[in-house]
């Protein structure tokens, strides 16, 4: 796995070790990030279930201005603080080992919004509808923030609306997909 553009560019990125991280392959990594290309620049991107950190790494590299990182494994850990020194990208970031429920009260305290907020938990465990529950409640979102889930490709999506969230696009991979929403009526 590597840095794909960018500062960051052809960086190789450590990963943990194990079944408990699915890194996300790079051509799918080019897809995410060429829907998001146009907002990145300057933005605040909040990386939750981060792995190795290869999203919010990518985001960096690509000219975010800050991003946060929220997971709880210990080598999962290892590997972000690697891979922000390799990348050189150490100055930007924020490492919170916390489990994501924790981080968001947490960040809720600093009551700054986030551009973009991506999540890669676990599949099938009903994640994404809890956080998206907890983020319509906080400060951490703005009108225009945009929410990225990755799931498996099955994973129903028709309580967005109940929690206050509109799908706005969807990108479908094999096994997987990526669900781009916002929170509807925030102001």
């Amino acid at each position: 796995m590597r840095v794909i553009a960018g500062s960051a560019r052809r960086t190789l990125l450590d990963t943990p070790e194990g079944l408990g991280t699915r890194p996300t392959t790079d051509r799918t990594k080019e897809t995410l990030f060429n829907i998001l290309n146009y907002g990145l620049a300057d933005c605040r991107f909040l990386d939750l279930f981060a792995g190795s950190g290869a999203i919010g790494i990518e985001a960096l590299s690509r000219g975010a201005a800050e991003a946060v990182f929220v997971e709880q494994e210990k080598a999962a850990l290892g590997c972000i603080e690697s891979n922000l020194k390799k990348t050189h990208l150490t100055d930007k970031a924020r490492v919170l080992a916390m489990e994501v429920s924790d981080a968001l009260q947490y960040l809720k305290a600093d009551g700054r919004p986030f551009d973009i907020i991506f999540m890669d938990p676990p599949y099938r465990m009903g994640w994404p509808e809890k956080i998206l529950r907890q983020l319509a409640e906080s400060p951490l979102c703005m009108p225009d923030t945009w929410i990225v889930i990755e799931e498996a490709l099955e994973t129903d999506f028709s309580f967005a609306e109940e929690v206050g969230c509109k799908v706005q696009r969807e990108k479908k991979y094999k096994t997987s997909k990526h669900v781009f929403l916002e929170l509807a009526g925030k102001e």
